[in-house]
């Protein structure tokens, strides 16, 4: 009997340490009146924010009105009971010029790659610095990943199953100019869906106006993850920010809720045979077969050869692909929407 009971506990101790609340949890920041001026009175520091996970990545998002094309610069570091890091510079961002991410960053703590600030030792604190130049802050999320765990599959959520959200398909290479627009392609997609939905046809954005609104100077690119939340986001009663999934099933609980969402995937694993392109690359999910497939949007499309925006992939190579990521979304959706129900953590609460 003890030995009996003693593997129960073992089943019930590996099962807590696979949840994938351990795995990847955000935050998300509304209100900021504990934020304190600095003593020069340039920027906010935010209390100490306590870490739900023992991580090792952080990306942080952020949403302002940017009506008089305000700009803000973000920082964060990281708080060990023994030790504080430098501030990281997360990144520039004004709605209509400047914006930049910040290259040589790297210290013994960490290194901050583009956009995700990863350390060296897991498990701190966080604590931001938020400069605002005439922009008023809407929002700031923190998306925290462990990406030294695996986790088993979860059960698929069927009610997607055979559910499609129509959404405007694009195509990047429509644009003579593009270079790697597969993220403001994608942003503009999803964006110009919200512009039916809600009636509003400023959200229905040319892929070039979007493209130019999300360019990253520091990276001479595009793909700044926060960047092109940010854009999403300077909309009045538009939230968006970036956060990692557990599984596909949570891509599944958005699909049944009518959201579009962005993901990180990279080409050529979406249907392995494809040229390595050496980058990654943003597609939009909008909805499944009535077996499980992934329809996708995908924006590296060429139209003069026939091809449609709208691709079906597998299950498999779907999950494959959006791993190297470590399943980074886009979440772009109305602030009053009803979004699904948060199962593990992992994006912002009403």
């Amino acid at each position: 009997m003890a030995l009996k009971h003693f593997s129960i506990l073992l089943l019930i101790m590996s099962a807590l340490a696979s949840s994938p609340a351990e795995q990847s949890r955000f935050i998300g920041i509304k209100q900021f009146t504990g934020f304190t001026a600095e003593s020069n009175g340039a920027a906010l520091l935010s209390p100490l924010i306590k870490a739900p996970i023992d991580w090792n990545e952080l990306i942080v998002s952020w949403n302002v009105d940017a009506s008089t094309n305000g700009g803000i610069k973000v920082e964060a570091r990281g708080i060990f009971p023994d030790h504080e890091t430098k501030f990281y510079t997360m990144g520039l961002w004004r709605k209509d010029a400047g914006r930049s991410s910040v290259r040589r960053q790297k210290d013994a703590d960490g290194t901050v790659k583009q956009d995700t600030l990863i350390l060296n030792r897991p498990g701190a604190d966080v604590q931001l610095r938020v400069t605002l130049d005439k922009a008023k802050l809407k929002f700031l999320g923190l998306s925290f990943l462990d990406n030294r765990m695996t986790l088993e599959p979860l059960p698929p959520n069927r009610a997607a199953w055979g559910k499609i959200i129509t959404t405007p398909e694009r195509s990047q290479n429509s644009y003579p100019q593009e270079k790697g627009w597969c993220s403001p392609t994608s942003l503009s997609m999803v964006l110009a869906r919200w512009g039916e939905v809600l009636h509003r046809p400023e959200l229905d954005i040319d892929v070039p106006e979007v493209a130019a609104g999300v360019f990253d100077s520091g990276f001479n690119g595009t793909g700044n993850w926060p960047f092109n939340t940010a854009f999403a986001g300077s909309f009045p009663g538009m939230r968006a920010y970036v956060t990692r999934f557990s599984d596909l099933s949570e891509l599944e609980d958005w699909i049944v809720a009518g959201i579009p969402v962005v993901i990180s995937a990279p080409w050529h694993l979406l249907n392995p045979g494809r040229h390595n392109t050496g980058s990654g690359h943003l597609v939009v999910c909008i909805g499944f077969t009535e077996t499980g497939d992934v329809v996708i949007n995908d924006p590296a499309t060429n139209l003069q050869k026939g091809q449609k925006v709208r691709h079906i992939y597998t299950r498999k190579n779907v999950i494959n692909a959006w791993k190297e990521s470590r399943n980074t979304v886009y979440l772009v959706y109305p602030e009053d929407a009803k979004i699904p129900k948060d199962r593990f953590g992992q994006w912002d609460n009403p």
